[in-house]
């Protein structure tokens, strides 16, 4: 389905190649993860896989075409049986979402018949019913990708790639995106995904393909998403507020107060001892010292949406798929 065989991609003006001898197969019907840092050659994958570039050297290969002898004019062709989404949506603002998705279809030459049965499959497929005269401003983030998709669908690509689509959704939307995306492979097309999103990485536990530096350093059937250390962290932030400034305030006073008293000098200590010996033994309190007050650090949770995934269990009678 698709196949890089040692493939190395320089970009003009760069030291580094984009990708060095990278090596992989992905069958049809699979799901896989592309994952890595930004600049690890994620992207550049994907351009190579819509023959967007050419490599530098080695050999990519498509539904069994060899990408660098395609000839140009065939291009627009070959990219019928490949679907895209990409983070932003890349929607037409003065378009309804019926022309949007109609669209790919129209500048392929499709029949007037065919876009009208097709658009309202891809658009139902998606969860879009009765919203074909929208406008893409009066669409929610969610609703704006899942157009993208149904678009990328409809003219029934074997293959879907999809780069960063969850990147800006919320986590809530993002689950919903990530089960329609795995509905579609359950109906037999084949999905490559480059993300960081590392929760549904370890939550769908899908084959994981990594890269770091523009080499591929982990090819694992069912993994998780590795390495996070260039994922930013949530760090927890300074309260601010009433609330925080009382209670600030009270543990400088207390400070103070325990930086104030006089050392207990051998005399005081053994004068406080006579008067408790002379006083009810049991009710007398121990001296103490009074140690400064070290406010423990908060450890902020990671974001636990993928746990709302529920994509563990297949259902046979899920029918939903590009073929529907």
């Amino acid at each position: 389905m698709i196949r890089f065989e040692n493939v190395t991609k320089r970009y003009r003006g760069t030291k580094r190649p984009a990708l060095a001898g990278v090596d992989f197969e992905v069958e049809r019907g699979e799901f896989v993860f592309l994952v890595g840092a930004s600049g690890s050659g994620k992207s550049s994958c994907l351009r190579l896989i819509l023959r967007e570039d050419v490599p530098t050297t080695g050999r990519v290969a498509v539904l069994g075409r060899d990408l660098r002898s395609l000839a140009n004019r065939k291009v627009p062709y070959f990219r019928r049986h490949i679907g895209s989404v990409f983070q932003d949506f890349r929607l037409l603002s003065t378009k309804t979402v019926f022309q949007n998705v109609a669209f790919t279809l129209q500048v392929t030459g499709s029949s007037r018949g065919f876009v009208q049965q097709a658009v309202p499959e891809a658009l139902a497929l998606v969860g879009l019913d009765g919203k074909e005269k929208r406008m893409p401003h009066e669409l929610s983030g969610g609703e704006q990708q899942r157009v993208a998709i149904a678009r990328a669908l409809v003219n029934r690509p074997q293959v879907l790639l999809a780069d960063e689509p969850t990147g800006n959704l919320d986590p809530a939307t993002s689950v919903d995106i990530m089960q329609l995306l795995a509905r579609i492979n359950a109906g037999g097309t084949t999905v490559l995904m480059a993300t960081h999103e590392a929760a549904f990485v370890d939550q769908m536990q899908r084959r994981v393909i990594e890269l770091r530096d523009g080499e591929m350093v982990r090819d694992e059937t069912r993994g998780g998403y590795g390495d996070r250390s260039m994922i930013p962290q949530l760090v927890p932030q300074e309260e601010r507020g009433a609330a925080a400034t009382a209670a600030f305030t009270a543990v400088q006073e207390v400070q103070r107060e325990t930086e104030s008293l006089e050392p207990l000098t051998a005399e005081m200590i053994a004068s406080m001892k006579a008067e408790r010996d002379a006083a009810a033994p049991e009710a007398a309190p121990a001296v103490t010292r009074t140690h400064p007050i070290v406010l423990p650090e908060v450890d902020v949770a990671e974001l636990g949406v993928a746990d709302r995934l529920g994509l563990s269990a297949a259902d046979d009678d899920d029918e939903v798929g590009p073929t529907s």
